[in-house]
């Protein structure tokens, strides 16, 4: 049982696509998936999130036989070498997501936030699995406060798991970063992101390598990772609880001294 709050975790990104916009193609095969996680939790990974379909903007859809050919054989690869670690799967698809759950894998990482296959959330009512439940600003309107869109969206969600019987301390809650959001709503999104605590759940956000990061530093996906780590420590410092990241050495020490602030902070304020 991982507990959230008096520090930050890092949460491993391990695609298994040949299309994702910074390591695509780098872990489809199961046993360099499993050098990848193992680097990974040796570095400080206290999860890993496995995902089989790119959601980068302008990606090739694939359906859900194909993405779980894709999932299944580096999923029970990874968790027969690294057992004691936590993995989350990444996806949208409620079969998928059983047949996950069922090879071992506790939690499901919804980029849909439940609207788009609200069976997800009868699932892990039913199997009691951890759920990360991001925004999305994709085929829909969009509120011009990205504090209040947020709200909006993020709150038909939780109204979705909570009726399908998901207990609160399943629920874990992400905004989305760089998910139809131009680099001003993401700065936006990062300055006011202590506004996201009234929603009432821990809060996990994914920057890492993101667009947005590029727009502002003028680097290529593969140049992002300072940038990432000071989205890490800031929105840290904002009260993030798990940072969804591709480089965890580096995240990890940023992390570190963010974490040392935050209970320097609450020393001081006693």
């Amino acid at each position: 049982m991982l507990t959230l709050g008096p520090k930050g975790l890092l949460v491993g990104v391990l695609n298994v696509t040949p299309d994702s916009f910074s390591d695509g193609g780098d872990n489809l095969d199961p046993e360099a998936a499993v050098r990848s996680a193992t680097a990974m939790v040796d570095e400080g990974a206290a999860i890993l999130d496995i995902g089989a379909e790119s959601t980068r903007p302008g990606a090739a859809p694939i359906d859900g036989t194909q993405e779980r050919a894709r999932l299944m054989p580096v999923l029970e690869a990874v968790r027969a070498a690294l057992p004691d670690v936590p993995v989350s799967v990444d996806t949208y698809r409620a079969e998928t997501a059983r047949a996950a759950l069922e090879a071992g894998a506790q939690i499901v990482n919804d980029v849909w936030g439940l609207q788009r296959d609200p069976q997800i959330a009868n699932l892990a009512a039913e199997t009691g699995a951890g759920l990360i439940v991001m925004h999305t600003g994709r085929e829909r309107d969009v509120l011009a406060d990205p504090i209040e869109d947020q709200r909006a969206f993020l709150s038909r969600s939780i109204e979705i798991a909570l009726a399908a019987g998901v207990r609160d301390g399943q629920i874990v809650l992400d905004p989305g970063f760089g998910f139809a959001k131009d680099p001003a709503h993401n700065a936006a999104l990062m300055a006011r992101f202590a506004e996201l605590h009234a929603l009432g759940y821990p809060l996990l956000v994914g920057t890492s390598r993101k667009r947005f990061l590029g727009h502002f530093t003028g680097r290529e996906a593969h140049g992002r990772d300072v940038a990432t780590a000071a989205t890490t420590a800031l929105l840290r410092a904002a009260g993030a609880a798990l940072f969804r990241v591709h480089d965890v050495a580096m995240n990890a020490d940023a992390l570190a001294m963010a974490d040392a602030m935050v209970a320097a902070g609450q020393r001081d304020g006693a």
